[in-house]
Order: C-alpha cells, then structure tokens, then sequence
C-alpha cells in the first residue's frame, strides 16, 4: 500500500501548543508523542505595521536551518490508502521584540516553535507529559526579519 501526503493538511498546518492535547485535529498525536521536525530555511509572516500585508521573511540570525517542532499523524483514507500530514506548533508571541510585529493587530501573535539544535533528539523522544516544556518562544536576537524577500 502505498503512502500519500495529505491534500487537506492546509486548515490544520498550524496546532496552538496550549490546545494540542484537547483538539480533535491534534490530540491523539500529541497522546501519542508522535513528535516531528519541520526543517525549514525561513518562515514567512505577514507584517501588518504599515496597514497592509507585507510578506516578511524570518530566519535564524546564524542562517543555519530552522527545526519546527511538530506533531505528525498517519490515518487511512476511504480507498484504503495511508495518509500523512503533520502540523507545526505554536507559542504566543505577545512579548516576543520581533515576532510581535506580525500579523494583523487585532491578532494574537503567535509563532512556530523553533527547537534549538541541541534539543532536537530531546524532542524526538520525548513523552506527552514532557512536550509542554519544549514549547518555548525562541529568542528574537538570533532571529532576523526581511520585508519583500
């Protein structure tokens, strides 16, 4: 049988860190642990200061690669075929010197959860009890923001 990602993955690429574990679309994943890294050069926001959307892109200040902590989930579609698609987690991203500057200003502000290098094995293996703590904000100092890249 063979796998096939996810074509409907897009209304749930995005999984709130602090309602993961209760929300039908996450919580049997985050039960089971089924921890993944999202590996990415840069992420995109829209920056909302000027009273229109300008695309920003984000990146690690170091220009190493991006670990987004995820969650993955693996289910059988109606012809039998298995389906994968994971979702990024998100902190909120109020305080957060850079990250607070995206989105509309009505919105929460929220960002992916970038793991640290160091982490990633930690996060791989860690349990449901243990997931909250990997869910951190990184620090917007080793970040670096570029409107219209």
């Amino acid at each position: 049988m063979a796998a096939r990602l996810s074509e409907n993955g897009r209304r749930t690429y995005n999984a709130r860190s602090e309602t993961a574990a209760e929300k039908p679309s996450f919580r049997n994943a985050w039960r089971r642990a089924q921890h993944c890294i999202i590996p990415a050069q840069a992420i995109y926001e829209p920056d909302w200061r000027s009273g229109k959307a300008v695309a920003t892109r984000i990146t690690r200040r170091d220009h190493e690669p991006m670990g987004i902590a995820g969650l993955w989930e693996c289910w059988t579609d109606p012809a039998g075929e298995e389906v994968f698609s994971y979702s990024m987690l998100t902190v909120n991203t109020s305080n957060n010197e850079l990250m607070r500057n995206f989105h509309r200003p009505e919105d929460e502000k929220r960002m992916v959860v970038i793991l640290p290098k160091g982490l990633y094995g930690d996060w791989l293996r860690a349990s449901a009890a243990e997931s909250m703590e990997f869910m951190r904000q990184y620090p917007a100092e080793r970040l670096a923001a570029a409107a219209g890249d």
